[in-house]
């Protein structure tokens, strides 16, 4: 008789997997920017990383694993903004915010009708990436004209061409070994020809989180 039941075994691996990938790829995002990088933008591992977990296993493991990534994320890089007054000012949980909407984004993206296609886990990274950035976009130019601070605001047109489409292509590489690690050395292990498998039908009630 096991002293540790099958689903608490799964549950710990879980936690175990998901922290040393979180680890490591914040790590290498942060330590590397430069090689991960194309026409001024960089390819953002932990926000890709966070889509497809979602996409993959589910509600909760995208929406835990993004507000803890985007914890680390806020750790390592805060974003700065100019204040009301004037004043560059440091945020707190944007990134935390940020991920967390993305992993659950990630989550519900035709991942029943498609079954949680692995070549159309592709295409949710690249409609949540485009979703972040058209936000993102929005959200700076309503605060600069809030703070009056419109002088290296880019146009929407310079935003396309040299922030949205290189970012996608970045996104979409760096998609290609995280879903690779996701299927084969990821948070849940996908058996026999169907890769179908009793914890991730059980993704949707959380109950990995009841460790």
């Amino acid at each position: 008789m096991s002293l540790v039941h099958a689903n608490t075994k799964a549950r710990i691996r879980k936690i175990v997997v998901y922290a040393v990938y979180i680890i490591l790829l914040s790590s290498l995002q942060v330590s590397f920017p430069d090689k991960l990088g194309f026409a001024g933008q960089t390819a953002d591992l932990m926000f890709v990383f966070v889509i497809l977990s979602g996409y993959f296993n589910g509600f909760w493991d995208g929406a835990v694993v993004g507000f803890v990534a985007g914890l680390v994320r806020d750790v390592f890089s805060p974003p700065a903004i100019v204040g009301l007054d004037g004043e560059v000012r440091v945020t707190a949980f944007i990134g935390a915010l940020s991920l967390f909407a993305a992993g659950i984004a990630g989550s519900a993206f035709f991942t029943k009708r498609m079954h949680r296609n692995v070549p159309f886990s592709i295409v949710a990274v690249l409609f949540v990436t485009t979703c972040y950035k058209v936000l993102g976009f929005l959200l700076i130019l309503g605060w600069s004209s809030l703070t009056d601070a419109k002088g290296g605001l880019y146009s929407p047109l310079t935003a396309l061409i040299y922030s949205l489409l290189p970012q996608l292509l970045l996104n979409a590489i760096a998609a290609i070994p995280l879903i690779l690690l996701l299927r084969f050395l990821g948070p849940v292990s996908f058996r026999g020809g169907s890769h179908r498998d009793e914890i991730v039908e059980k993704q949707g009630e959380g109950s990995w989180l009841e460790i």
